[in-house]
């Protein structure tokens, strides 16, 4: 029954806890169980909560014997990157820093999580201070790629698309500011999706880039994202940017007609060098679109390169001004690469910086207006190559790690610096056995047809089906 269990969806566990198939606790205990046996070799974990998990299944399986009814997370267990504040609690923000701040407040998406009835069941690996796309860290070690662990799971929401991936919960919310959320989805085999600017609150999460930040949900499916982006958007007034975000998403409706919407090709976008298995697996994605009623439309872009070089300077600026007193007071407790990362900041000028910050909505519309006139989405890569190793990214073994960091955010921070929304999801595996996923992008809030695409062509294919098989180490072996 466990395995049965943990290989289930959102949704599915979420019908089944209706129906009465399995209880709560049965999925808690479920979860736990495959947490104990290859959490610790994967090391995407920072802190389980077991009991608490437990004393929150009693609960929903009470409430759901007496007729209460908190909507389809009820039950469910999740676990959170380790940058939510839990108000007494310590969030790690994947740093030995973590541990000298004990936040007062809780975030908004954590309280709505739990207004939804969603089961906390831990918080999970990033990168130091979300600052790094690879899943490396100086303190907690790399997270591990469950499909061949010897590779990256990409960054900074590595345990979330690392645990999700593994079946160790049904679905997580990660960051993205210049690729957190859609790297390791899309490194993982699973579903990411980086929303609008302004959709989600981020009120007592992590700052990383306050321009920049955006929250969102991390699982094995559309639908599962779409129900866990239901229970978080919408307007907060402890976040301005979001006093736009009405209630927008709808998992009910998905699955309606796609027949005439406009999916671009950008031929300008694609690496020269992208590997044959990666162009293959992206034609094969335009087929099954093509199937359910979607029109391919050729298009140029307007050059990206300037608006990723765009991205970081806001990125890096606003990082080293959220960090300055830290990096004063305690940076020899900093990681050496994400202090590098951070001081780099040091040297943008402001004039600069205020230039690449206030050119923003000109570019947005400039860019909206020169390719979503003609287009509803745009099909992109996520990589144009394999999923790198462990080693291609550590900097003690590794010399060309900024040319390979570089290679894999080519097709996601330009994408933050717009604020559009994103999402990616599997269709194919490299000759390695490693995910090769593709990026869906689109319109300000225009989720919930990304949601549409992505959940019709997983009706189509069977990549999402697709689950790394884990052997357990021996006890002696195990966390190393």
């Amino acid at each position: 029954m466990t395995v049965e269990l943990v290989g289930l969806t959102l949704a599915q566990a979420s019908a089944g806890l209706d129906e009465g198939q399995f209880s709560s606790i049965e999925l808690v205990t479920a979860c736990l169980d495959r947490i104990e046996a290859f959490g610790s070799q994967l090391n995407c974990f920072v802190e389980i909560a077991a009991e608490e998990a437990m004393a929150q299944a009693t609960l929903a399986d009470e409430q759901r014997k007496q007729g209460q009814s908190d909507g389809p997370l009820q039950g469910i267990p999740l676990a959170v990157k380790d940058m939510f504040f839990n108000s007494g609690k310590v969030s790690s923000m994947g740093s030995r820093l973590g541990s000298k701040f004990v936040p007062t407040t809780t975030a908004s998406v954590l309280k709505k999580l739990e207004s939804a009835g969603a089961i906390s069941i831990g918080t999970l690996h990033m990168a130091e201070f979300a600052a790094g796309p690879t899943g490396q860290n100086d303190y907690l070690g790399f997270c591990k790629n469950p499909w061949n662990q010897t590779h990256i799971t990409g960054g900074s929401s590595s345990g979330s698309g690392c645990a999700v991936a593994a079946r160790m919960v049904y679905g997580s919310i990660g960051s993205d500011t210049g690729g957190s959320i859609r790297l390791p989805a899309g490194m993982c085999g699973v579903v990411g999706l980086k929303p609008t600017h302004g959709l989600v609150s981020r009120h007592g999460g992590m700052p990383r880039c306050w321009s920049l930040d955006v929250f969102g949900p991390i699982a094995r499916t559309a639908m599962d994202c779409a129900l866990l982006l239901e229970a978080i958007e919408g307007f907060d007034q402890n976040d301005p940017a979001t006093y736009v975000a009405h209630r927008r998403i709808n998992s009910a409706r998905l699955g309606k007609s796609l027949k005439g919407i406009r999916v671009g090709l950008p031929g300008n976008c694609f690496a020269s060098n992208a590997a044959p298995e990666v162009v293959q697996a992206l034609d094969d994605v335009l087929d099954v679109l093509r199937e359910v009623g979607c029109t391919v439309v050729p298009i140029d872009l307007p050059p990206t390169e300037p608006i990723y070089a765009l991205t970081q300077i806001v990125n890096k600026a606003e990082a080293a001004a959220l960090h300055s007193a830290w990096l004063a007071a305690y940076g020899d407790e900093y990681g050496m690469s994400t202090k590098t990362r951070m001081e780099a900041g040091f040297y943008i000028p402001a004039t600069l910086y205020l230039w690449a910050l206030t050119a923003r909505p000109n570019i947005l519309r400039g860019f909206v207006e020169s390719v979503f006139t003609n287009v509803d989405v745009l099909l992109l890569p996520l990589l144009a190559q394999e999923v790198p190793a462990i080693a291609d990214v550590d900097l003690t073994v590794s010399g060309d790690v900024p040319a390979t960091i570089d290679r894999i955010t080519r097709y996601t921070r330009w994408v933050s610096y717009l604020g559009l929304p994103a999402i990616v999801a599997p269709c194919g595996f490299s000759r390695n056995r490693l995910p090769i996923s593709f990026q869906l992008m689109g319109r300000p809030y225009s989720e919930q047809l990304l949601l549409d695409l992505v959940h019709q062509y997983e009706g189509m294919t069977a990549w999402h089906r697709r689950a790394p098989a884990l052997e357990a180490l021996p006890t002696s072996q195990e966390g190393g």
